[in-house]
């Protein structure tokens, strides 16, 4: 595990104390926990928009799949005659 040192702001280092005391658990602990936390979820938004531009990058080849298809779709979900997801023609 590596060690990192850090400079907080005078009110951060008042609220890390608080969380810390409250949770029965060290500074280190926390900052852990909400970096990690942080990190994770900028990973999520990174790979969200690593899919909206691959979704950008096939709507401008033309690998779009007709409304009234979706809608058709949509609409059998949850009756017997429920379809498949509709695909694109190329």
């Amino acid at each position: 595990m590596g060690v990192t040192t850090v400079r907080l702001q005078a009110e951060v280092e008042q609220h890390l104390e608080t969380i810390a005391s409250r949770l029965h658990r060290s500074k280190g602990w926390v900052i852990n926990q909400a970096l990690s936390e942080y990190i994770e979820k900028q990973q999520l938004e990174q790979e969200r928009w690593n899919q909206t531009l691959r979704a950008m990058e096939s709507a401008a080849q033309g690998k779009v799949v007709d409304s009234g298809e979706v809608h058709r779709w949509l609409d059998s979900w949850g009756t017997d005659s429920e379809q498949d997801a509709p695909r694109s023609g190329k």
